[in-house]
């Protein structure tokens, strides 16, 4: 069994390290956080997949042109949109292919569906090997040997040729190589191409292995983040020898104890970060912001707290005339996202800290509100506290161990410990899995109000969320706010002050996860249910969405983006995996055009604070 599983391991370590290798050339050379490269390993697969039923063109010509066409589509990609980004903060590319990702996913689920298309083994590389202390099936053995060839050949062109170091020159100082003659737009271009390609490539191995399915890229991309992190951003080597020694140790886990196999690569990614925060083999320079780039959160009006009472005034009205006009679910629903976008935006547009696991603490209170309630049969009032009290007790710890962090190593950190926090709500036995925790009762509050009536819990939600409000605006609008945004502006310089950064990072860390922790506790009355998709990273990314489309950095931008993408959400529902392209095509729309976002640029227009 240890062999089999070891051979498991072996085989996906073959996978994480061709897609690790691809995504490690792209950020080591090219800066861009790269999540379009899970699409790209299915666009690999679907490919092969394709000319097989096609075109007749079979498995060996599959392995030079699918990766050939991905990588072509990859170098289009970079040419008109990533092009764009290069010259501002690594969140934004980060964000402008998540986006993209999104939309390629979505398109190719609303053409192919979900189900999986098998691929047949080449006739050449069918049977089985016996080696006496295990059986080994000779594709397996193949995709083994082809991952260390192209892996190997890799890293020694890009380390140990002169094509190499002109790539690794040209990210350094692009204008000093551009006065030797080379063209360096199109130098980058070719790269992102071959980045693409080796995704490409890992996707046409595994077609024969995995059903070729629109989700296969989407599954593997936060564990090929992972290795990549563990490594070292940017190190070609470190990605390699890791995706393989992640491989062999999820093989070695599900041997021993299989429901943690899952997080063995998370738990590693955490242990290695809180150690060396560069991975096992970056260096502090791996990472370097590009030359001019622009904050996290696009400059903001700022201005008296009195300024905004009109604007609130105004908001609250609405809100209360709101049922009238609108269903109470989606105001609910909308309420409940406003709150979790404003605990974000409170880390991200006034910190500058971009978190990517920001789902554990509405998902996390969620499921203690959720359980406390049924279970114990706990009032409202308190499954609330309770569920807010250990999303707050996460945040500390979470914090504690993320906020010495910077940049995009804090945003893989929070990602790393979002997942432990997934899987360990889906192996707990209260959870419920798959099936979440259901039916959750509502109860009554205070033991008068009957909050089984819609328009009852609307107002109490309003109020709450009110409440929420409110504190964020508090805490911005106060001397605590001011020493945040020095800290986003120049962090240096605010130590330089007196100011100890990290006990003020962490405070408003566990703020931020209290208001994220009150809007999951709420939502959990709303539907009824507390499921895994309250904890999964894709939640993290559709907050992100709301601030960015909101406006970072505003006050009622994340409510705005809130209503808009819960609307989305809502209404274009009868679009089925359309919403999904609709999403994506936002986010990039956002990301490329629009990072300000409607409040933002309203308030641009206004010339006042909104």
């Amino acid at each position: 069994m240890i062999y089999g599983q070891l051979l498991i391991g072996l085989i996906n370590g073959s996978f994480y390290a061709l897609l690790s290798l691809g995504l490690s050339i792209i950020l080591g050379l090219l800066n861009i956080i790269n999540f379009t490269h899970g699409a790209l390993y299915m666009m690999g697969a679907f490919a092969a997949w394709l000319l097989l039923a096609h075109a007749g063109i079979g498995y060996w010509p599959a392995l030079v042109l699918a990766p050939l066409i991905v990588g072509l589509f990859g170098m289009v990609l970079e040419r008109l949109l990533l092009s764009r980004v290069y010259r501002l903060e690594h969140l934004y590319g980060l964000l402008l292919t998540l986006g993209l990702a999104t939309v390629i996913e979505g398109l190719f689920l609303n053409e192919f569906s979900a189900i999986g298309r098998p691929y047949p083994i080449p006739r050449a590389l069918t049977g089985v090997w016996q080696l006496g202390f295990m059986t080994l099936p000779i594709y397996r053995a193949w995709v083994i040997a082809a991952s260390v060839t192209v892996c190997a050949a890799t890293w020694l062109v890009i380390e140990r040729t002169k094509l190499g170091a002109y790539l690794r020159a040209g990210t350094e100082n692009p204008a000093l190589v551009g006065v030797f003659g080379i063209n360096v737009p199109r130098m980058v271009t070719i790269t992102f191409g071959f980045g693409a390609a080796l995704a490409g490539l890992a996707g046409v191995l595994a077609a024969p292995i995995y059903q070729v399915t629109p989700l296969m890229g989407g599954n593997i991309i936060t564990v090929v983040f992972a290795v990549v992190v563990i490594g070292g951003m940017g190190s070609i080597a470190g990605s390699i020898l890791t995706g393989f020694i992640v491989g062999l140790i999820e093989g070695l886990t599900k041997s021993f104890y299989p429901e943690a196999s899952s997080l063995a690569v998370f738990i590693l990614m955490a242990v290695v970060l809180l150690i060396r925060p560069t991975g096992l083999f970056g260096r502090a320079t791996t990472l370097t912001s590009n030359a001019g780039a622009s904050s996290h959160a696009p400059p903001v009006l700022s201005g008296p707290a009195k300024a905004y009472l009109m604007p609130a005034l105004v908001m609250t009205t609405f809100l209360l005339v709101a049922p009238a006009m609108l269903y109470p679910a989606f105001l609910m629903k909308a309420l409940c996202f406003s709150l979790f976008a404003l605990s974000l935006n409170l880390l991200l547009g006034f910190v500058g800290l971009g978190s990517f696991g920001h789902a554990m603490f509405l998902g996390t209170a969620g499921y203690i509100t959720g359980y406390t309630a049924k279970a114990w049969g706990w009032p409202p009032e308190a499954a609330i506290a309770a569920g807010i009290g250990m999303s707050m007790l996460l945040g500390a710890v979470v914090g504690f161990l993320s906020i010495r962090r910077q940049k995009i190593y804090f945003a893989m950190i929070t990602l790393a410990l979002g997942e432990l926090v997934y899987f360990f709500f889906l192996q707990i036995p209260f959870s419920g899995g798959e099936d979440g925790l259901s039916p959750v009762p509502r109860g009554r509050l205070l033991g008068v109000l009957n909050l089984e009536n819609d328009i009852t819990l609307y107002y109490l939600i309003l109020a709450l969320f009110l409440a929420g409000f409110f504190l964020v605006f508090r805490a911005v609008h106060s001397p605590f706010g001011q020493a945040l945004k020095a800290i986003r502006e120049n962090e240096p310089r605010a130590i330089s002050l007196g100011y100890d950064t990290d006990r003020i990072k962490l405070v408003a860390f566990i703020l931020s996860a209290g208001v994220a922790g009150l809007a999951g506790a709420l939502k959990v009355f709303v539907f009824h249910i507390v499921s895994l998709p309250d904890v999964f990273h894709s939640t993290s990314g559709d907050v992100i969405l709301m601030v960015l489309a909101g406006g970072v950095g505003t006050i009622f931008g994340p409510v705005v983006g809130a209503f808009l993408i819960v609307g989305m959400q809502q209404y274009l529902a009868p679009l089925g995996t359309w919403v999904m392209v609709v999403e994506g095509a936002v986010f990039a729309l956002c990301v490329l055009s629009f990072r300000q976002g409607l409040v933002g640029q309203m308030a641009k227009i206004l010339g006042r604070p909104l």
